[in-house]
């Protein structure tokens, strides 16, 4: 029972290995050569069990050679095969980091709003913002909370206008955003942070952050729609989706939450 389960075992094992590098090697150059592979190990396999002693010795030297032409011929292919191999294992490294800075960025934001401290950040997708970025003070520094909630600090000369995050860099504060023309979105006693949130994700596909300094309420902005009154679970699922999205949620998800 074990001798079967043990070869079953090594079927399952070796049929996924061959799947793998066939994958990479179908429909290239070097696919002729693993057919002559696979009649060679044939060829083999056959004096081996008609026991043709001279003719096996030949095959012998000949797959000793083989062997290195095989290495040399499928150079490019290994190649590809290896660093698909590191890009997949770099994506899964991403996820969790990119989870604790979100994890960072929600406690920073909601510490601002417990203080009703206002602030203002815009966080870059696909749209450069080195227009706005260039007219404002320059930082370039890794993101940090404690760098964040100081930039905000009323005492700090950096508090007015926006930060503006690329990445987990904390690119420039202090940034001057386009305030937004159309006031439907807004009562009479809104605040400039909030017209400059909405202005510019009237203008680019950045996701726009809003902490009142009256109410310490959180607001987001995207795709010209601005929505108030955020709590912390559903502002990190909506960070998530936009900006590590499962394919075709990401639509559906904002879609559903303009609704809302």
């Amino acid at each position: 029972m074990q001798n079967t389960l043990a070869s079953f075992l090594e079927i399952i094992i070796l049929t996924v290995i061959f799947n793998y590098l066939l994958s990479f090697f179908w429909k290239t150059k070097s696919m002729n050569f693993i057919w002559c592979t696979f009649i060679f190990l044939l060829l083999f396999s056959i004096t081996s069990s008609l026991k043709l002693p001279i003719l096996h010795k030949i095959m012998e030297v000949v797959g000793s050679v083989a062997i290195i032409a095989l290495l040399i011929v499928f150079q490019p292919e290994l190649r590809s095969a290896v660093s698909k191999l590191q890009i997949k294992g770099k994506k899964s490294k991403e996820i969790p980091e990119f989870d604790k800075f979100l994890d960072q960025l929600t406690n920073t934001v909601y510490k601002l709003s417990e203080k009703r401290k206002g602030a203002l950040i815009a966080l870059e997708k696909e749209d450069s913002l080195d227009e706005y970025i260039e007219k404002s003070v320059i930082l370039n520094a890794d993101f940090s909370s404690e760098l964040l909630e100081t930039i905000f600090c009323t005492s700090t000369p950096l508090h007015d206008g926006a930060v503006i995050l690329r990445g987990k860099t904390l690119a420039c504060a202090s940034a001057i955003l386009p305030l937004a023309e159309d006031s439907s979105q807004f009562s009479k006693s809104t605040g400039t942070r909030h017209r400059a949130g909405l202005g510019l994700s009237n203008v680019t596909d950045a996701l726009v952050i809003v902490v009142s300094e009256e109410t310490g309420k959180v607001a987001i902005a995207k795709e010209g729609v601005m929505t108030r009154g955020i709590k912390m679970d559903r502002f990190k699922d909506v960070i998530r989706t936009i900006f590590h999205p499962t394919p075709n949620l990401h639509k559906f998800y904002w879609k559903e939450w303009i609704k809302q």
